[in-house]
């Protein structure tokens, strides 16, 4: 039996994957540095894991996958990625892009700046040391590392400026700042692997977001696919990133302003559109399944996120999550 393990447990879209993989055969366990985290009860084992950017992440990871068997990591924490590419020399599956593409967007103005360069339309992007001179109002304000909406701001002048700078935590050259661009959001699933042959695009338009998306709808938008396909052609991801990006309301282009080379949080809403991204690439990895090209997804499916109660015997909760043993209570 195939064995899984995810990353990152505590989030929103952790309980559906684990079903999900579960249902189709596989043996799935879950890790988290937060001990209160849902997947490490609702996976058939749950790990405690040091945070990623701690130098025992990797070791810790390490000594979990060869105690379990694991044959596939699906991270999905960005201070955890670079480290688990490292799992790659071993012979385990690591359901990322290639190191260069992960580290590249990992820091969001040096994305910006090889998009640019590689033909690509962004928004207007510098850091705040650069200064602001000729930027046009509103300009989004975020770390250049980063995730979620931590340290994000949209000021309107440059007064609103000045006083999210005087109160942020964050050194100038630590924060860029970007032209908002007026239009609809969109969160895009791009389902590429090893050899690079894209397989499928599926745009989502973000119907509500707080932190994370709570409400979106699929959409197919032959420019956003063109614009996806280009970023795959000219960075060479060769493995599956999430583009975010918004629809300037003018002209209808794309522009995009992250991207996540991740699965997103809203994977469950690509599944569920048609296209299982996190089962596909398993199946054709590990299970030997013939690539193919995953255009027959369903158009206005939309995503409602919710909380779920879940229910588990109190001693089912007292015995888990554990940890290995190098790092703390054994099994």
């Amino acid at each position: 039996m195939t064995t899984v393990i995810l990353t990152g447990a505590g989030g929103a879209a952790i309980p559906g994957l684990i079903e999900r993989l579960r249902d189709k055969g596989y043996r799935v366990l879950a890790a988290d540095m937060d001990p209160c985290a849902v997947g490490l009860y609702l996976a058939e084992a749950g790990f405690i894991i040091p945070p990623g950017g701690s130098p025992e992440f990797l070791p810790v990871l390490r000594e979990i996958c060869s105690q379990e068997k694991v044959d596939v990591v699906v991270p999905l924490v960005d201070e955890e990625l670079l480290s688990s590419l490292e799992l790659e020399r071993e012979g385990i599956m690591v359901m990322l892009p290639r190191r260069e593409f992960v580290a590249t967007c990992l820091d969001k103005f040096h994305l910006m700046q090889q998009l640019q360069a590689v033909g690509v339309p962004v928004p207007e992007t510098r850091l705040v040391s650069s200064g602001w001179s000729g930027l046009r109002f509103p300009i989004v304000v975020k770390p250049r590392k980063g995730r979620g909406s931590r340290g994000l701001g949209i000021v309107g002048s440059e007064a609103e400026l000045l006083s999210f700078l005087e109160v942020s935590s964050f050194a100038y050259d630590e924060l860029l700042l970007q032209t908002y661009i007026e239009g609809p959001e969109f969160t895009v699933s791009v389902v590429v692997w090893r050899d690079g042959e894209l397989q499928a695009v599926v745009p989502k338009e973000i119907i509500l977001k707080k932190g994370i998306t709570r409400l979106a709808v699929t959409r197919r938008n032959a420019k956003i696919e063109a614009l996806c396909r280009e970023i795959q052609a000219r960075l060479r991801a060769d493995g599956p990133f999430n583009v975010q990006l918004r629809l300037d309301v003018g002209t209808g282009d794309p522009l995009p302003f992250e991207i996540n080379p991740r699965f997103s949080t809203t994977v469950s809403l690509t599944i569920a559109a048609g296209v299982d991204e996190i089962g596909e690439l398993i199946a054709q990895e590990v299970g030997g399944s013939e690539r193919k090209e995953l255009t027959d997804w369903r158009e206005g499916v939309v995503l409602l996120r919710r909380t779920l109660d879940e229910f588990v015997d109190e001693s089912d909760f007292r015995g888990r999550p554990v940890t290995c043993p190098s790092y703390g209570v054994s099994r």
